[in-house]
């Protein structure tokens, strides 16, 4: 669980640092790649990358200790992470509504915390890794071609296909057996995770480049929790403490409501 927190707080933390390069880095002039090159020369926004490279190790560790719905709710959390630390560096106000929903994804992930079992040892049926890697090809479809979807709907359906890609990842890193060089070569869960996290994050840059940042985030938040903890619980034997269930259930809505709630804070605040 420590880990899975790790990785939400540097996730939710480097949103923030990212924000504030880029706010330094607008004065000039150009186009977007120049603004990208000022950025790059910020300090804030090199450190924010750094705390993504981190957070995803730490998400990997999470996720071959926990379940798959544990390590899902967490990450989402990182929407409060970024509301709390803008509110202290970018001075964003936050709503009383916001500062409770703070409040309720702490709450949530304290639940699944203490409900909380191992990570199944189930590895699936055979058509599992296959049905990710053609998730992950149909999300990179839709976010190639996000621009000709109907105005109305495109960025929560271009935010929930990211949602989908980045659940492949965390599907995937549980379906991937041996680290050996010839096996990992051979194994599709490995390209699934590699083309689910480039599709994600395209689809979730178009969706935030053409449509509200709410909608597309509250997306993403669905598509990356829900469907892969069925995964996890159906095919992948991940469950609970003996007696725990209805807790990890209800501290699992009780985080994700709160991440919706915070779903303005999924692109860099102003």
């Amino acid at each position: 669980m420590v880990c899975a927190l790790g990785a939400a707080v540097c996730f939710g933390t480097a949103t923030v640092l990212q924000a504030m390069a880029a706010r330094a880095a607008s004065g000039g002039g150009g186009g977007e790649a120049a603004l990208l090159l000022r950025a790059l020369r910020q300090w804030r926004y090199l450190a924010g990358l750094g705390l993504d490279g981190l957070g995803f190790v730490f998400q990997i560790a999470a996720l071959r200790s926990l379940p798959i719905y544990t390590v899902g709710a967490a990450l989402a959390s990182s929407l409060a992470v970024t509301a709390v630390v803008a509110a202290r560096l970018l001075r964003v106000r936050l709503s009383r509504t916001e500062w409770v929903a703070v409040g309720v994804v702490c709450a949530g992930l304290a639940m699944l915390g203490l409900a909380s079992g191992t990570e199944g040892d189930e590895s699936g049926p055979g058509w599992l890794p296959w049905a990710m890697l053609g998730t992950a090809a149909a999300v990179l479809v839709l976010g190639l071609t996000g621009r000709w979807l109907p105005e109305r709907g495109r960025a929560a359906l271009l935010g929930l296909a990211a949602g989908f890609g980045f659940g492949v990842v965390e599907v995937a890193v549980r379906l991937i057996d041996s680290l050996a060089v010839p096996e990992l070569l051979a194994d599709p869960s490995l390209y699934a995770l590699l083309l689910g996290g480039g599709a994600a994050f395209l689809a979730l840059t178009a969706a935030l480049q053409r449509g509200s940042v709410t909608a597309a985030t509250a997306g993403m938040v669905i598509g990356e929790t829900v469907w892969p903890a069925l995964v996890g619980v159906v095919w992948l034997g991940d469950g609970t403490r003996q007696g725990w269930a209805w807790v990890a259930v209800l501290g699992f809505a009780v985080a994700v409501a709160g991440a919706l709630t915070l779903a303005r804070f999924g692109d860099a605040p102003e």
